[in-house]
């Protein structure tokens, strides 16, 4: 199951308490006060991990508490510091602070860290206020409370090129052709219901990373069929793959292409400024010639890249990685 947005509660650990304590020994006529510090709260952090790749896992617990700190205790004892807690998200992932929704950090690199609640200070005991003129104190501080958050996160997916187009248009075969991804493929709409990704070996020493992206609709924007959901998953993408399906003959791919531009520009602007290209799938059940042609000429006019080929024949398939290759060269 791919999940892509979660809630959480993150609670720091409070602060152990400072000891009252005087010493009582034997042959020590003079006591005098020995109470320890409390311990540190435990902090909570967010850290960037490929040992995961979706939010899955915070469907099953939301609320993330760090251990408090140990009380401090006599003989000037300190008290033992709470033990941090670490919490794992995959690369792409974006943290919020709500209910405000401000960004706190956007996870690009594994190993990145980022401190979301701390720990509470430890209370001073009394042997911290003694003094010459007051040489039994009898105070102790308490400790302090760890901070708490709520946050959101938001997964995007990180992948050199997007494949975008409507539903059935040809997508979850092409990747599951170029690279070893095995998406879900079937002869109806919206079989892809998350997204997925493949990784397309160039040569022995380059490869690029595709992501196969649930097929759009007019009004996805606005979250009709699988809307906005996923085409957050297209913002970090390099290149923009279109998918045209040519074996509909009920659906003009000029149009097609035209539709899906403009669902883009509604959503994210920018994402229009991307290299893209066209693709026309499904050769071998090519419905109409002209279409093809129509397709081929508009691409012309616009000087966009066009690439036709036949998932299920690999007829137009090794064109179409060497054409990917040299965009994402070109666009550095």
């Amino acid at each position: 199951m791919f999940i892509d947005r979660a809630r959480i509660r993150v609670v720091a650990g409070g602060g152990g308490n400072g000891c009252l304590a005087f010493r009582r020994e034997k042959f020590v006529p003079r006591g005098g006060p020995s109470g320890g510090d409390g311990g540190k709260g435990g902090d909570v952090y967010i850290e960037c991990s490929d040992r995961v790749n979706t939010l899955l896992h915070f469907q099953y617990k939301r609320v993330f508490k760090a251990q408090r700190g140990r009380h401090g205790e006599g003989d000037q004892r300190s008290g033992r510091d709470g033990e941090d807690v670490v919490i794992l998200v995959p690369p792409g992932t974006q943290v919020y602070r709500e209910p405000e929704h401000a960004l706190l950090h956007d996870f690009a690199r594994c190993g990145e860290r980022l401190l979301v609640a701390g720990g509470g200070r430890g209370g001073k005991g009394n042997a911290r206020f003694a003094t010459s003129t007051n040489q039994a104190p009898r105070r102790a501080d308490p400790g302090e409370p760890g901070e708490e958050a709520d946050l959101s996160l938001s997964l995007k997916l990180i992948a050199d090129v997007g494949l975008v187009g409507y539903p059935n248009a040809g997508k979850s075969t092409l990747i599951s052709r170029i690279s070893s991804a095995k998406p879900k493929i079937a002869d109806y709409a919206f079989t892809t219901l998350s997204p997925h990704l493949g990784v397309v070996r160039v040569d022995a020493y380059r490869t690029f990373v595709v992501a196969d992206i649930p097929g759009l609709i007019e009004g996805a924007h606005e979250g009709h069929g699988l809307g906005d959901q996923f085409l957050k998953h297209v913002e970090r993408t390099r290149v923009l793959a279109h998918i045209i399906d040519l074996s509909n003959p009920d659906r003009d791919p000029v149009a097609a292409y035209r539709a899906i531009v403009k669902e883009l520009g509604l959503y994210n602007e920018e994402l229009l400024e991307r290299r893209q290209l066209v693709v026309a799938t499904k050769l071998d059940a090519l419905a109409d010639a002209r279409a093809l042609g129509r397709l081929k000429a508009m691409c012309t006019r616009r000087g966009l890249p066009f690439v036709k080929i036949s998932a299920v024949t690999g007829e137009g398939i090794g064109e179409l990685v060497g054409v990917l290759d040299r965009m994402l060269l070109d666009a550095g």
